[in-house]
């Protein structure tokens, strides 16, 4: 097989809540007729994003064709879930055409790159470019901001802060990795934060990478997939702050789940799950609720205190209208706290 005819795959990459799962289903959504296939990673014990995936309905990925890797991060799991998981859709009948794999908001992208080069798969896919997705908002507000005087202020007033936080170099890392750069949430900032943020990331990343702003995750596909970049083969461009690590864990980060009631009506679990953001470091929540009299479930998704919500399917006939949430954060989120902030509703 010629490195023509491998199967080429779209890694995309970013921080928790930078809209990946968004992009991934506008994509879907937006295929032409492209037989597509996704594997969808998540931190934690829930699979959320993908069960957004799978609601779908797109007939060229149908829900055998979405395969979800969770309670693992991918890059630290490629042995016994990633490979297994491509080769599985290697070997559909009809294989897919393009491969999306949506990496965890926690994991750095490029382990997962150089798994390309594993000789059970190195003649059969290649890495068609490595997108990485930014919150822009959030990047505008000074969330990753690399600069010692704010992060020296923030040790200061969090006694519980001693080290540095990896969270910057999670976020250079799925950069430095990247073949293009989508400055995601356009809309939520002003003309000159996208320049200023747009600037930034160009002054973290030694080589030309496009970056592109959108809202909402809606990129034409043809922007996105046929990027050529064939990564595995690049990597020495794609320095890392794990250059040389064997691994990595996430030990700074705690996920957890908490069981939502039905409710009469979504506003005031919404109002809870802002005040339990803003009192507790909580950088992400999603998941789902069940309204009472609705035939559709809500989906909640929040990057701390900014909550969206959506009704995105109807219930399935005998499936247990459980509402769920999983909630992100920095190691040592009060876990009671927040769920009975949350959960009583």
């Amino acid at each position: 097989m010629t490195a023509l005819a491998k199967v080429p795959c779209s890694i995309v990459t970013g921080f928790l809540g930078a809209g990946k799962t968004t992009l991934v289903r506008n994509i879907l959504q937006n295929g032409a007729g492209r037989r597509l296939a996704v594997i969808v990673n998540e931190f934690g014990d829930v699979g959320i994003d993908g069960e957004i995936l799978k609601s779908c309905g797109v007939e060229n990925c149908s829900e055998d064709r979405i395969v979800e890797l969770s309670n693992g991060c991918i890059c630290c799991t490629v042995a016994d879930d990633f490979v297994p998981a491509l080769e599985s859709l290697l070997s559909l009948p009809e294989p897919p055409e393009h491969i999306l794999i949506e990496t965890s908001g926690l994991a750095l992208p490029k382990p997962l790159v150089q798994a390309f080069n594993w000789p059970a798969i190195a003649s059969r896919v290649t890495v068609d470019g490595v997108i990485a997705v930014v919150d822009g908002a959030a990047v505008a507000a000074g969330r990753f901001a690399d600069d010692p005087e704010a992060l020296a202020a923030q040790r200061a007033e969090d006694a519980s802060v001693d080290h540095d936080n990896p969270l910057e170099e999670v976020f250079e890392d799925q950069l430095l990795c990247a073949d293009l750069i989508v400055l995601n949430k356009a809309d939520l900032m002003t003309d000159a934060e996208r320049e200023a943020v747009a600037r930034d990331i160009k002054a973290v990343v030694p080589r030309a990478v496009k970056v592109v702003e959108t809202t909402g995750g809606q990129l034409d596909p043809k922007v996105l997939l046929g990027l050529g970049a064939a990564a595995e083969a690049d990597l020495a461009a794609r320095p890392s702050h794990h250059d040389g690590e064997d691994d990595h864990d996430h030990d700074d980060f705690d996920t957890f789940i908490v069981d939502i009631p039905a409710l009469d009506a979504p506003e005031k679990l919404l109002e809870r799950i802002a005040r339990a953001a803003d009192a507790h470091d909580i950088l992400r929540i999603k998941g789902f609720a069940d309204i009472k009299g609705k035939p559709m479930r809500l989906l909640i998704q929040g990057v701390g205190s900014r909550l969206q919500h959506q009704f995105d399917r109807a219930w399935r006939p005998g499936e247990a209208r459980q509402g769920r949430l999983v909630v992100i954060g920095q190691k040592g989120l009060d876990r009671i706290a927040i769920s009975e902030a949350i959960g009583s509703v």
